[in-house]
């Protein structure tokens, strides 16, 4: 096992949360002026595909969110195509920490053939207790729209978890609808970081 690998699978919760955030500032995080897909400017964006789909990333990503799930966490899932890398990422690590939790992804529309769901991934008992992941949380309505689908699947979701939340009213709107919300990093905190 080389140095970077070694640090990857041995490292703590700090030194990955710390790495993460290096990572996310160099790759992900820019500057210049940009339009959200909830229709706002901004003066930063942050495409966090830039450090998920980085097997690095991912396997960060997976180690972090998969120390942070309740034990009683019987899923992961998340809207296509943000999360895609997130839950699948916990799901792997998941395996290796030998409690195995299946990943869902979530359409924003349905299927249009065979069984037109929205939902792909493995069945689940109803009232399965699923934690939605997602990786910039601005509004927080993607997330929401996640919850609403697993819900009318018949699974309870009591906690959404992020990489970023930008701050601008989604730890509000989850707090209005009762869920717990748990980001690993605040935008401020990309901002102000240097290497």
């Amino acid at each position: 096992m080389n140095k970077t690998e070694n640090f990857l699978v041995n490292a703590s919760f700090e030194e990955l949360r710390k790495k993460l955030l290096s990572l996310l500032t160099k790759f992900a995080y820019k500057e210049g002026d940009f339009t959200l897909s909830s229709g706002a400017k901004s003066s930063y964006y942050i495409n966090c595909k830039q450090v998920t789909l980085r097997a690095d990333g991912a396997l960060i990503i997976g180690r972090l969110f998969f120390s942070l799930l309740p034990e009683d966490t019987q899923a992961v899932a998340g809207l296509t195509l943000g999360a895609d890398p997130l839950v699948s990422a916990v799901s792997v690590v998941s395996a290796y920490g030998d409690r195995p939790i299946p990943a869902l992804i979530i359409r924003k529309e349905p299927k249009g053939h065979g069984t037109k769901a929205y939902l792909e991934g493995p069945s689940l008992a109803k009232g399965s207790k699923v934690v939605v992941l997602e990786d910039v949380v601005t509004t927080g309505r993607s997330a929401m729209l996640a919850v609403e689908r697993l819900q009318a699947a018949g699974y309870q979701v009591e906690q959404i978890m992020a990489l970023v939340d930008r701050k601008q009213g989604g730890r509000e709107l989850y707090q209005s609808h009762g869920l717990k919300f748990k980001p690993l990093f605040s935008i401020k905190e990309l901002q102000q970081y240097t290497a």
